[in-house]
């Protein structure tokens, strides 16, 4: 990896993380299609070095919303137990199975479009009718361990996938960030090393780009302090709104890569 490479990872890890941090997403989701297209990171080696970006990136906000008293509570304990046993279950699955780009870019726009638009109609409506019951501890832990199988497979942190569905279900962003943000910190720990130890048993190229990885992840420790800093001075509805865009977003750039 050239000073430049390095140089377009960090500005790219930077920048993702400070809008992605306020609503609980490590911005893995986002900087996957950026390692692949412009950053040239082949697959499978795609999926750990997103995961290093994810251990790397997340301290910064984490440290940050631990200093003002947020945790996420019985809610990150939640989201840990289901996602720790997804992700190494979904790491082997990519290095054995190897489900195609394709595949994996169906799959999120099939799932990020209409919880994004879902979201965004829960947040414009009235008050009195948009907040439903939160998920119960067995749903929010069944929801995480089949993120947690997304994760390991595609190196996405989970709280794109984890934050549209608790805030639309009444849970506050306040508290999904950080709870999110947690488990995509240990879950990507233990999937990076789920693949540094497949990569000693198969002929695939399955370890991450360490360099590359620790760019990316340099930027985003950095972008997710900044993120977390500023969560606190936006409303409930414009985080919730930032939410639902980023979701929906991620989905169309999503559709039209399959499509194009």
């Amino acid at each position: 990896m050239d000073w430049s490479t390095g140089l377009l990872g960090f500005a790219a890890g930077l920048s993702i993380s400070v809008v992605t941090a306020p609503v609980g997403v490590s911005g893995g989701v986002i900087l996957l299609p950026v390692q692949v297209s412009v950053l040239g990171v082949p697959s499978p080696a795609v999926t750990p070095t997103n995961l290093l970006y994810n251990v790397v990136a997340g301290p910064g906000a984490l440290f940050r919303y631990r200093r003002a008293g947020r945790r996420g509570g019985p809610l990150t304990r939640l989201l840990i137990a289901g996602t720790l046993p997804g992700v190494v279950l979904g790491a082997v699955i990519r290095v054995f199975a190897v489900p195609g780009p394709r595949v994996f870019r169906l799959l999120v726009a099939a799932l990020l479009l209409p919880l994004g638009l879902w979201l965004w109609l829960r947040t414009v409506r009235p008050a009195r009718a948009r907040d439903p019951r939160p998920l119960s501890p067995p749903a929010t832990r069944t929801l995480a361990l089949v993120v947690g199988v997304v994760g390991g497979i595609y190196g996405i942190g989970g709280g794109s996938l984890l934050g549209p569905i608790l805030v639309g279900r009444g849970t506050p962003v306040a508290t999904v960030a950080p709870a999110a943000l947690a488990a995509t910190f240990v879950t990507s720990i233990v999937g990076a090393t789920t693949y540094a130890l497949l990569a000693l048993t198969t002929t695939a190229d399955a370890a991450p780009d360490w360099l590359l990885g620790l760019s990316c992840g340099a930027g985003g420790l950095l972008g997710g302090y900044l993120g977390a800093r500023l969560q606190p001075h936006l409303p409930e509805t414009a985080l919730r709104l930032l939410l639902a865009a980023m979701a929906t977003g991620v989905g169309v750039l999503y559709v039209v890569q399959v499509l194009g």
